[in-house]
């Protein structure tokens, strides 16, 4: 029996591999910055910085009112405004700590280039939309979040189902609003387009 058994084992294992999933590279998504602050020059410092570094500026959403949360409002005052960019290169996911990282550095020189009166005079976020999900990096830990790289997690902070954007019982609360979501299908839209051009389908 166990010779039997040794004899067998490479043609159990080619029968196992040809039901294994075949891994491949992701598709490349929408990177997505989200800005807010009480500053509109520290807005606009942040714009010009993730312009200069990433690039034309694909898709950009009004000024929102950010009014569903005091958490900042001992850092960074009141009257917080948000905004989202979208770039117009589409990048591997992979991608996304580093950007983080990078995200983080600016916050503190901006915080340096001007006397804002507060510490924390913006605060950027970046993620990523993808065909079903949007996703957000953080520096923080939590059950709900998956380690990437470098001190970096990924939360998947919204899902596309059934032709819309669905939160989660974690979902942060101004990503529950209806404009945001109108926004982030505009981007969803815009990222299918572009996918399918670079695949050679038709619009």
């Amino acid at each position: 029996m166990a010779f039997h058994a040794v004899r067998d084992f490479p043609e159990m294992c080619y029968e196992a591999v040809k039901f294994m999933g075949e891994v491949r590279r992701p598709q490349p998504v929408l990177f997505l910055l989200a800005a807010f602050s009480a500053h509109q020059s520290a807005l606009n410092q942040a714009r010009e910085q993730a312009f200069s570094t990433w690039g034309e500026i694909s898709l950009e959403s009004p000024c929102f009112s950010f009014e569903e949360t005091d958490y900042y409002a001992k850092s960074m005052g009141r009257d917080l405004r948000k905004v989202f960019w979208c770039f117009e290169r589409l990048i591997d996911p992979e991608e996304l700590p580093a950007r983080k990282l990078m995200t983080n550095n600016w916050e503190e020189q901006i915080s340096t280039r001007e006397e804002w009166g507060v510490q924390r005079p913006v605060n950027l976020d970046p993620g990523y939309i993808a065909l079903g999900k949007l996703v957000l990096a953080s520096t923080k830990d939590h059950a709900h979040r998956l380690y990437l790289a470098s001190g970096i997690y990924g939360e998947v902070t919204l899902a596309f189902r059934e032709g819309c954007w669905q939160p989660h019982p974690w979902t942060f609360p101004d990503y529950q609003r209806d404009d945001y979501h109108q926004f982030f299908s505009s981007c969803r839209d815009y990222l299918r387009q572009r996918l399918r051009h670079r695949s050679g389908e038709s619009p």
